[in-house]
């Protein structure tokens, strides 16, 4: 009986298990993209420097106010004189509409929208950047946790191993068949495995945690992941990629755009030394009553006044302020196309660093496959020659430990190339951002 219900409690659970769905690494990047704040931040800054770019904010279109009044007051008079208005309450209305047109100011008004548009620009490819840099940490956290999944079951399955030896060592010497020093190595190897178990499941909950954050969610969310890493085909050679990342590189573009947009500051400085043009109109309506409680009746007011005008302005001297913020635009644009220089080098090295690397974790990955042949099929030899006692504790326990160092070398090996390959993705621009 006991057994039945122990069988039902380990089959619910597995169901359990196989009926949460994997998430593959397209359906994290989705969910990031939705929900990742570092994401929704970068999106909205670069709405606010779209909305910037519009013709008002350059100074294009005029301004036109409207104000209006009411104003009601009383005065109550004692006096002998016959011109007196005795005692009166005033209601007095106004109404206005201003215009305020700037026609010419020395060609600012270009350069400001010449400068919202670069800086929409700017904007737009450094919210790209942000969220290729959450991508990439979220592929990285993702295969990580596969990384750390793949290794606990390395270490499920050495520790296994561990125990079934401990197990048989235990019989042999109730039958006299060991000795206590064989079952004494046998007792250490196992806790030591089991020991690596407990830490490897802290470092797949620790993983855990950290790409539920990059996602947006609760941390102990769980996250069931396919506990394969696939290294997609590759076939571009360093000159494409170095061709492609100057193309599409999204922080070389910031650098760019941020050199276009010193280039209109520099125009909107230089505005300063040319004469400015505004043209300004105007309407205004009042009415004014003044009702008397004796006399000939309430007084009545109303006037009505129109205007329009030209003003010219032009700065003769103000302290040389406009020749300073003029030169130092100038210098600033200049450091900005420093800056790009640099950015465009420092390019070319990361291609030349990251394809290099690329190519040696490659190679390395196919190297440690083959120690994992080899490893596995030592410790299947020493398994079989221990069952015969033709081998020590010791030779087999070198055979165990070879074979889980080799798993672990090639696991990461495969995660250090995907994430090689990853990184070489983002240089060109082919990370999913959309």
């Amino acid at each position: 009986m006991m057994l039945l219900r122990l069988s039902v409690i380990i089959l619910i659970l597995n169901s359990i298990v196989f009926a949460q769905e994997e998430m593959t690494l397209e359906e994290a990047i989705r969910i990031g993209l939705e929900n990742n704040y570092s994401i929704r931040i970068a999106r909205n800054n670069s709405d606010i420097a779209s909305n910037n770019k519009g013709l008002g904010t350059a100074n294009f279109l005029p301004t036109l106010d409207a104000a209006a009044g009411y104003q009601k007051s009383s005065t109550e008079e004692e006096t002998n004189s016959p011109f007196s208005f005795g005692d009166t309450e005033t209601d007095n209305l106004t109404a206005s509409v201003s215009l305020n047109w700037t026609i010419f100011d020395g060609f600012r008004m270009f350069a400001e929208r010449g400068r919202y548009s670069k800086l929409a620009k700017l904007g737009e490819y450094q919210a790209r950047e942000i969220i290729e840099n959450s991508v990439l940490a979220i592929s990285q956290a993702y295969f990580n946790l596969v990384q750390q999944e793949q290794l606990l079951e390395a270490t499920i399955d050495s520790r296994d191993v561990s125990e079934t030896r401990l197990e048989k060592e235990k019989i042999r010497n109730e039958l006299g068949g060991a000795s206590s020093t064989d079952l004494l190595n046998a007792t250490v190897s196992f806790n030591n495995d089991q020991a690596l178990y407990l830490n490897q499941q802290l470092n797949v909950i620790t993983a855990t945690e950290e790409l539920n954050l990059l996602l947006g969610r609760e941390p102990d969310s769980q996250v069931k992941v396919r506990k394969e890493i696939k290294i997609p085909p590759f076939t571009l050679d360093m000159e494409e990629i170095d061709k492609i990342a100057i193309e599409r590189n999204s922080s070389l573009k910031v650098a760019e755009f941020d050199v276009k947009a010193a280039e209109h500051t520099v125009g909107s400085a230089r505005a300063a030394f040319f004469p400015r043009l505004n043209l300004n109109a105007g309407y205004s309506y009042t009415d004014r009553t003044i009702s008397r409680e004796t006399g000939s009746g309430d007084i009545t007011t109303e006037s009505k006044g129109a205007s329009i005008g030209l003003n010219l302005t032009f700065n003769i001297f103000n302290g040389t302020r406009d020749m300073i913020s003029y030169k130092n635009a100038v210098l600033t644009a200049r450091n900005k196309k420093l800056a790009l220089e640099n950015a465009e080098n420092n390019l070319k090295g990361e291609v030349r660093r990251l394809y290099e690397t690329y190519k040696k974790r490659m190679e390395l990955l196919r190297l440690e496959e083959t120690n994992v042949r080899a490893a596995n099929q030592n410790l299947k030899l020493q398994q079989d020659r221990y069952a015969i006692g033709a081998t020590s504790s010791i030779e087999f326990r070198d055979a165990q430990v070879n074979l889980l160092r080799t798993q672990t070398s090639l696991i990461s090996a495969r995660f250090q190339a995907r994430i090689a390959l990853l990184r070489i993705e983002k240089l060109i621009g082919q990370l999913p951002v959309e």
